[in-house]
């Protein structure tokens, strides 16, 4: 399974200034915390000022401090990014919108530092710390459609090399594959059986589309959660919960000897067409990758961390 990114913490005393400022000692400071009106007292009104607001004392072009490789607008490092930790759970509270606009907000705040200063590490630190928490598939905070917004600006941001923008497009163009909220590509896959089903052909009230490969054993631990929950196997047995669970690779014959591990009341199948990769249907960077569908297909949750689509599935 994968595991919780860890922060280690260590102690800065001398770092060295950003621009012409000279080496010198400085006790780093405290993370500025972001200060909740008075008059917000529902917990979501909080978490949405909170989301939009938490950087804003931090990222202030009217601060300077001194940043290096240990020291970020005079705040640690490490403090820096746990904060950014911290801060993702809070977009984990707003909507889909609210969490774009957040992270769209953070990209334009640090880019202003950057334009004051072009030794300042306050926009590479932000972009490091989002490709890392919502961009790499090990990371537990992984969300394509909240790093989207962030990933589309760096594409276009004149300050970084052309060779630097372009690998940012092609990470904006794959993000924007199957956004939550709309449709999911269509596909069709063969079973065991030689039979042919479509994605969108598949009915139900909520579709688990599950891209995994024989002998993986972090797909072999999803299939067991998957069968050992009640609720899950209820809904399953019901019809209201469809497991699509695809392979997409070329070892046809290392599937079927794999078969018997598969649920029968799944829809089990590989692409015959080997479209899904190739023609970039959907981006599977890593296996496993699970997909939550509504009726219609509509996205509910993207290559989403295992443990978020339980809890989304047991709250259904």
């Amino acid at each position: 399974m994968r595991n919780r990114i860890l922060i280690i913490s260590a102690a800065v005393l001398l770092a060295a200034g950003c621009g012409e400022r000279k080496a010198e000692r400085f006790q780093a400071l405290p993370f500025p915390d972001v200060a909740l009106p008075g008059m917000l007292t529902d917990a979501q009104d909080r978490a949405g000022y909170m989301a939009e607001h938490y950087w804003d004392a931090f990222a202030d072009t009217s601060r300077t401090y001194p940043c290096d490789s240990l020291l970020v607008s005079g705040v640690r490092k490490e403090d820096v990014e746990q904060r950014f930790a911290d801060w993702l759970s809070v977009l984990d509270m707003v909507g889909l919108s609210d969490a774009q606009k957040a992270v769209a907000r953070l990209f334009d705040r640090a880019a202003s530092c950057e334009a004051k200063d072009t030794a300042s590490n306050v926009l590479d630190t932000f972009a490091e710390l989002a490709e890392k928490y919502l961009y790499d598939p090990n990371s537990p905070f992984r969300n394509e459609d909240v790093y989207l917004p962030f990933v589309s600006r760096m594409a276009s941001f004149k300050g970084i090399s052309e060779l630097q923008r372009g690998k940012y497009a092609r990470d904006a163009r794959l993000c924007s594959l199957n956004q939550g909220g709309t449709v999911a590509a269509d596909f069709r896959f063969m079973d065991a059986s030689g039979r042919m089903h479509t994605l969108h052909g598949i009915k139900a009230e909520q579709t688990l589309l599950f891209f995994s490969n024989p002998g993986c054993e972090a797909c072999l631990e999803i299939i067991n959660t998957l069968k050992g929950n009640p609720q899950i196997s209820s809904m399953v047995a019901s019809g209201r919960l469809a497991v699509v669970n695809v392979y997409i690779d070329e070892d046809i014959a290392a599937w079927r000897d794999y078969m018997p591990v598969y649920p029968k009341e799944w829809y089990n199948g590989f692409d015959p067409d080997m479209v899904i990769r190739t023609d970039m249907l959907y981006s599977v960077r890593a296996i496993p990758s699970l997909y939550l569908l509504d009726a219609q297909k509509r996205v509910i949750l993207k290559d989403a961390p295992e443990q978020k689509v339980f809890a989304a599935l047991e709250r259904m």
